[in-house]
């Protein structure tokens, strides 16, 4: 099938790009500002505190992963500092990888001293 009309020029583009960023930046910053006003500066899961310019490294962690999930109540957020929301992130990736979902641990899994007792036991 044909395409019709004309192909958008370089301009169209980028302006079409910049307002995209723009969008999606507006959208970040609202539930990040509203995340900041209902909750304490703390990450959730390290526990440190954040104020003045260190704020910055506080950052909205959406629980179900969902970053279009963003209900007026904050019920999908928590504040995690960046080291954690990258290790909560990467949780999540791994927990992919095994096929499991990552809110439910698999029993199973990789154990690297698994069979360690059979080698070190002493030939009889």
């Amino acid at each position: 099938m044909k395409p019709t009309g004309k192909a958008p020029d370089t301009d169209s583009i980028a302006r079409t790009r910049a307002e995209l960023h723009r969008d999606i930046e507006l959208k970040h910053k609202s539930y990040r500002d509203r995340a900041l006003a209902m909750f304490p500066h703390v990450c959730g899961s390290c526990g440190r505190e954040f104020s003045g310019k260190r704020l910055r490294e506080l950052t909205v962690h959406h629980r179900d992963h969902d970053h279009t999930n963003n209900p007026a109540d904050g019920s999908n957020w928590e504040l995690l500092c960046l080291y954690c929301h990258d290790n909560e992130h990467e949780k999540h990736k791994l927990a992919g990888s095994r096929g499991s979902s990552p809110h439910q641990p698999s029993g199973g899994g990789f154990n690297a001293l698994s069979g360690l007792d059979s080698i070190l036991k002493p030939k009889e």
